[in-house]
């Protein structure tokens, strides 16, 4: 017989949990400064508590057991603002909320001095897309109801470089037979648009568009492209003159009108809106000395509204409910404050990591960029490699050389012959030298470059250069050469 009973047992066992306060610094430590500032307006909208001090509001953002900094003061290294910044504990009942109150305390801020910056132009208008400025001149046209619909289904069909990439009539089936049997003469009519060659069908069609509406509508013109057009883009002009029965002076002419033609038409309209970034922070040198600074500037500087604080302290004339609502939300806002602090003084930790790791690239340019990849930076700062890949995700450091993602200091290493560790971004930068300075008329292949980089003892493969090429949006030697 098999004895069953039960029995209560303790077992102390260890677990993460993932408390609110935890999730939302997580959420803010990951998000751009764009998304921070949105996400921080909307909070200012939501939390009746929290009071934006920004100086656009007419007040000065307040500062916490220090004084406003001045103009004079150097900039503090990153030990200073440790003991600057100091992050204070949040209460979690009433009692010690009324004493955190009376302490007349406020949440740890700190106001960093006011330096020139690096001025951006954020104001743009939205420009028009390809398909905006076809039908705007399909409207303008003298097509009718019918014409006009099968025109907007046709643009409606056009891909970013302005090809009709889909079967025509399969695209105007839907609108019936009489739009089918119409398509090809409102095709042809939209064809003769701005910009030249738009609409076309393939890369030959583009081409001999173009050439029509520039007068050089020529059996030469028509042939090299129909027939010739691969063995001219590998720079056999000798082979198709003799294939042609044509001069190579008379093949170089013509060829040189095709160069000039544009093989996406919608080009000028096509991809995404430029996106102008502004940085996190700025790396600038005073005197020998590397200085980094966070940027403030439009960000809003939050603090507990003092009304509501003194409302709080009345004791017993505040109804239960309106108290335990008024502690939720200044507990939320208290939060929030060191969450952003938090986040700050972290994306500070990781940035002067990296500029003490690659003092070579900040003092001498990209080509003393050094291996270096998400385990350093955490090992140096005592934060998990996932704080640090969420720190450099959309986020932006300027410095002399430029505007640059944080992401981008972070390399796989090459090891020369002699040793030593070369970031994969300074062997692009040599590929993109070596591409320079080669004569025009006699481009360098792959295998080349690989010899060359192999004497300046860089062993790499010559798939591993064109790898590198490609991503440079650099063209192989074959479509490089001029002649």
């Amino acid at each position: 017989m098999v004895n069953i009973k039960t029995q209560l047992l303790m077992k102390q066992t260890q677990q993460l949990v993932m408390t609110p306060q935890l999730q939302q610094a997580i959420k803010l430590l990951q998000l751009s400064r764009l998304e921070l500032a949105e996400m921080i307006r909307e909070e200012i909208l939501e939390n009746p508590v929290l009071d934006d001090t920004s100086p656009a509001d007419g007040s000065e953002p307040i500062s916490i057991d220090q004084p406003e900094a001045s103009a004079e003061e150097p900039v503090k290294p990153a030990s200073d603002r440790e003991e600057e910044v100091h992050i204070l504990s949040i209460p979690e009942n009433i009692s010690d909320w009324e004493s955190y109150l009376e302490s007349n305390q406020n949440l740890p801020y700190y106001v960093r001095e006011e330096m020139e910056k690096p001025s951006f132009e954020g104001l743009v208008s939205r420009p028009d897309t390809l398909a905006d400025h076809l039908t705007w001149q399909l409207r303008m046209s003298k097509f009718n109801q019918d014409e006009t619909a099968v025109g907007i289904a046709i643009i409606g069909n056009l891909d970013e470089d302005g090809y009709l990439r889909g079967n025509l009539e399969e695209i105007l089936k839907p609108l019936g037979d009489r739009a089918v049997s119409m398509g090809e003469d409102v095709l042809l009519r939209i064809q003769s648009f701005d910009p030249a060659g738009v609409a076309a069908r393939d890369l030959r069609e583009c081409l001999l568009i173009q050439l029509t509406q520039l007068g050089f509508d020529s059996d030469i013109y028509r042939t090299l492209i129909e027939e010739h057009l691969n063995a001219l883009s590998r720079g056999d002009v000798d082979q198709v003159a003799r294939d042609c029965g044509l001069t190579r002076a008379e093949v170089q002419e013509a060829y040189s009108i095709i160069q000039q033609l544009e093989p996406k038409p919608g080009r000028p309209f096509g991809g995404e809106e430029a996106v102008y970034v502004t940085p996190d922070a700025y790396v600038f040198k005073m005197g020998d000395e590397w200085t980094i600074m966070l940027n403030d500037d439009g960000m809003p500087k939050l603090r507990i509204n003092s009304y509501y604080r003194e409302l709080l302290q009345r004791g017993d004339k505040l109804p239960k409910e309106d108290r335990e609502f008024l502690l939720d939300k200044i507990r939320s806002a208290s939060w929030l404050i060191k969450s952003i602090d938090q986040r700050q003084r972290t994306i500070y930790k990781v940035v002067k990591s990296i500029l003490d790791k690659q003092k070579g690239f900040f003092d001498k340019g990209v080509r003393y960029l050094k291996p270096m990849v998400l385990r350093d930076v955490a090992e140096d700062i005592g934060v998990h490699e996932s704080t640090v890949s969420r720190v450099t995700t959309q986020k932006y450091l300027n410095c002399p050389h430029g505007l640059f993602e944080l992401k981008y200091f972070f390399n796989p290493g090459i090891q020369t012959h002699s040793g030593e560790m070369l970031a994969s971004e300074s062997v692009r930068a040599k590929i993109r030298d070596i591409i320079k300075a080669e004569n025009p008329t006699r481009p360098l292949s792959d295998q080349a470059i690989s010899d060359m980089l192999r004497l300046e003892g860089i062993d790499i493969a010559r798939r591993t250069v064109a790898k590198y090429r490609e991503s440079m949006r650099v063209a192989p030697s074959s479509r490089r050469k001029q002649r």
